[in-house]
């Protein structure tokens, strides 16, 4: 059995239109290129997710980040600096990124990883990739790999080596947006 994740493979599989399964720095995760428009419309038929609900890019930096918003508040640029706790921030107007990711008003909802893996294979595509929990909607995010829906996991493309065996409860990050002053406004906490 193999132990180790192959980011060659696993870009491979991104890059042809492929959808991963994968532990992140909060709950384990379905993702997919964001280069992708038939991986990301496969995301949303595995969930059954509605289609009027955008799924979050994950980066890997701030630099990256900057790619796929319009502007970052000072304020919010140094709290990702230095804050240690995931969160997954909506940003106003997202650029360079599908409609179907960004809400009614333009905004994107972007969340700056720290988690070996996933870094490593957004960093190895250059690209962000696009992400949400791994489960049906509707149903409980998984706290483990083994809450994951084995129907779900016969629906992906791959399926991470690692961490299949924590047991450690996860959770998924704070969302919150902000307003022209830079002060957080959570929605999730």
């Amino acid at each position: 059995m193999q132990l180790l994740d192959d980011l060659d493979d696993i870009s491979n599989i991104l890059e042809d239109d492929g959808v991963i399964l994968h532990p992140t720095d909060t709950i384990w995760g379905l993702a997919c290129s964001l280069k992708s428009r038939v991986a990301i419309e496969r995301i949303y038929n595995i969930k059954k997710r509605p289609a009027d609900k955008p799924c979050l890019l994950l980066v890997s930096s701030i630099s990256m980040l900057k790619n796929y918003v319009e502007d970052i508040h000072p304020r919010v640029e140094t709290l990702l600096t230095f804050h240690k706790k995931p969160l997954t921030v909506i940003y106003p107007k997202g650029i360079n990124v599908p409609d179907k990711l960004l809400n009614e008003h333009g905004n994107v909802a972007i969340r700056l990883v720290d988690h070996k893996l996933t870094k490593d294979i957004i960093e190895h595509t250059g690209s962000p990739i696009v992400s949400t929990s791994a489960n049906f909607s509707g149903s409980p995010f998984p706290n483990s790999f083994d809450d994951i829906d084995p129907k779900l996991i016969e629906l992906v493309d791959y399926t991470s080596y690692q961490e299949r065996k924590t047991k450690s409860p996860a959770t998924p990050s704070v969302i919150a947006s902000y307003d022209e002053k830079g002060e957080l406004i959570f929605i999730r906490s």
